[in-house]
């Protein structure tokens, strides 16, 4: 019986309270102690005890004792009390959903520790002993990087263009890593393509390849005819490769970025790690992944692509088939035609086509760098396609064949500031010069926040290995070897080089890589300096 006189009693004190703090507010200059009076009040009378309820009984006879008091007044209203119910469940499924993120990122990170110990407990001695063990450390790290998932895979093929920061076997070995992704199912594809256009997928599309052509870490793609590219109406029989992105990608690679955010700012605080700038690092990479995951940034890199080629003939793009692209979704032309690997490594003959192929692949990516400003920065062989268009007369097809470049996955793309490009070219210059003093000395200007410990050491090394390339016996060693053993001194003399910068000398190396085997004789970096010079940069 005492328990429900309590809860009357607690109401008459709600009551009570209210109508005598609005009194108080008005004249009383002890307001604040008011209030903190009512909080210990209330507080107590909510509970079910002898002690809160006499308090309560106490106040609420006192403040009934007031002549006028209009109850109504103090009650809240429905819609207040519905907005504060919601408020409540809102803050409650916050906290829920914020302890169960904490557990998984939890659980994730003991994973990932697990995982990493190998690689981590090797790496000390993977320098002194001996070839052997330090092959089986690499394949160790490149093993443990694809089994961590798709941040950890991006991480690695991003690294391997960082020769500044890595040894170069290892960069070597990163750039291995295949993207090849387990196949997410049909019906995620189509429930994923029917969310993000709001439409059937047969109304978009006559036909519609359920077995992916292709699968990466971040999307897969399938092969369909267009039937609709606007609700409603037919357009002519286009063949399009539509690109999915997996389910729950883009939060596993959030969770994965904070985990590897959190261990790079920890590298602060260790002196022998400080110099590599993790966090900023990280923050670059972060850009690079978000550019990977996000499909519609891709169909606007493509469209600025098609844009600066749009008077050359050989070299296109796929076009991105508008209003069918979305961030999870993108829709473009299907280009067929081989890999250039393909022309690289196993076609035999085909000389005249392969010397055109590496003039064009070169003047494409000088095009990018020094007029658009905008480069293809994952330019390796697999990303490239070669359509060959041969004569009708068979005796004339070697002399007639006219190779055409496609440029595909421009996901991951690069601008240089003005200062940037100017110390860039200037270094290019100097490598093709043979000036080591020069060369050193723009090297050092390519980070706004240089932390080389020794500059004038750097310099003089360098200035040293320029002298000897300059010699008859040094000529014999190309100028891109010699740019690979410049940034192998920048990596031991821990020289700074900011991201987008290394990331234009390493497609530079690449490039000039499949060029060299497409035809020996062809030099990128002479091919360079003559338009330098011509176009007095």
């Amino acid at each position: 019986s005492f328990l429900s006189a309590s809860s009357a009693v607690t109401h008459h004190a709600q009551v009570a309270w209210k109508k005598f703090t609005r009194k108080c507010s008005s004249s009383c200059h002890t307001f604040p102690y008011i209030r903190m009076a009512q909080a210990v009040s209330l507080a107590l009378s909510r509970s079910h005890l002898i002690v809160p309820g006499i308090f309560g009984l106490g106040g609420g006879r006192l403040a009934l004792a007031q002549r006028k008091v209009v109850e109504t007044n103090y009650y809240p209203s429905p819609n207040s009390l519905y907005s504060r119910a919601q408020d409540g469940h809102a803050f409650v499924s916050s906290i829920l959903l914020s302890v169960i993120e904490g557990v998984i990122l939890l659980v994730r990170a003991i994973y990932l520790t697990i995982l990493f110990s190998p690689s981590i407990i090797m790496a000390p001695f993977a320098d002194s002993c001996g070839l052997k063990f330090r092959k089986i450390w690499l394949e160790v790290v490149h093993r443990t990087l694809e089994m961590a998932g798709p941040a950890f895979i991006k991480w690695g093929q991003w690294a391997a263009t960082r020769p500044d920061l890595f040894p170069k076997d290892l960069c070597t070995k990163l750039s291995e890593l295949h993207s090849r992704a387990p196949e997410h199912s049909f019906a995620f594809t189509k429930k994923t393509i029917e969310r993000a256009f709001g439409r059937k997928l047969s109304e978009i599309f006559d036909s519609f390849e359920e077995e992916p052509v292709a699968s990466g870490s971040i999307a897969q793609v399938h092969r369909a005819s267009l039937r609709f590219r606007y609700p409603g109406k037919r357009v002519k029989p286009m063949l399009v490769a539509v690109k999915v992105r997996h389910p729950g990608v883009g939060e596993s690679i959030r969770r994965d970025f904070m985990i590897i955010n959190l261990v790079a700012k920890l590298s602060k605080f260790i002196p022998t790690l400080n110099w590599l700038r993790l966090d900023e690092s990280v923050q670059q990479f972060a850009v690079f992944m978000m550019s990977q995951v996000d499909l519609a940034r891709e169909a606007a890199n493509l469209n600025r692509f098609i844009y600066n080629f749009r008077s050359w003939k050989d070299v296109s793009f796929p076009k991105p088939v508008y209003p069918l692209v979305h961030p999870a979704v993108l829709v473009e032309t299907y280009e067929q035609g081989e890999s250039v690997a393909r022309y690289v490594d196993e076609f035999e003959g085909y000389d005249m086509v392969k010397a055109k192929l590496a003039h064009i692949g070169t003047h494409a990516l000088l095009k990018m760098l020094l007029v658009d400003n905008f480069i293809h920065a994952d330019m390796h062989p697999g990303n490239i396609l070669v359509r060959v268009s041969h004569s009708k007369a068979s005796r004339k097809r070697l002399f007639k064949s006219k190779p055409h470049i496609i440029f595909l996955d421009v996901g991951m793309t690069a601008e240089l500031s003005k200062s940037d490009r100017i110390n860039l070219l200037e270094f290019f210059k100097a490598v093709a010069r043979r000036d080591g003093q020069t060369a050193a000395e723009c090297t050092l200007r390519l980070s706004q926040r240089q932390n080389c410990p020794n500059p004038k050491a750097f310099i003089e090394e360098v200035d040293e290995a320029f002298t000897f390339w300059g010699t008859p016996e040094g000529d014999l060693v190309h100028p891109a070897e010699c740019m690979e053993q410049l940034l192998e001194k920048v990596r031991r003399h821990k020289v700074n080089i900011d991201g987008n910068v290394c990331t234009v000398l390493v497609t530079m190396l690449v490039l000039e890589g499949w060029q060299r085997k497409l035809d020996p004789g062809y030099d990128v970096m002479e091919t360079l300096q003559t338009l330098l010079l011509k176009a007095d940069w």
